[in-house]
């Protein structure tokens, strides 16, 4: 479950379905990767249930050390970024950090 954002951008895409940072696309996705990690109830989840499959969930390193990573969008660098701790979504950020 997603317990807290860290910018208003995942906020305002998970709460109202919008961002005029993102295509419509790139907005949909990232609607449909919010609301699954939701709905899920570990990490293992998050991966098994997306679409497609491959999420790259993947651990940051360096400055976002403590922070895991899935794409919106390989290509475009736009992510979905947060913590997870005690089965909770927390500080979860879209950004485009590359």
């Amino acid at each position: 479950m997603i317990r807290s954002y860290g910018n208003t951008e995942a906020q305002k895409i998970f709460e109202e379905s919008k961002c005029k940072k993102l295509p419509n696309d790139l907005l949909r996705r990232s609607i449909f990767l919010l609301d699954l990690m939701d709905n899920v109830e570990s990490l293992k989840d998050l991966r098994v249930k997306s679409f497609p499959p491959d999420i790259r969930l993947h651990k940051l390193k360096g400055k976002m050390k403590n922070r895991h990573a899935i794409d919106i969008n390989k290509s475009s660098g736009w992510r979905i970024t947060f913590e997870y701790k005690d089965g909770d979504f927390i500080q979860v950020c879209v950004e485009n950090y590359h």
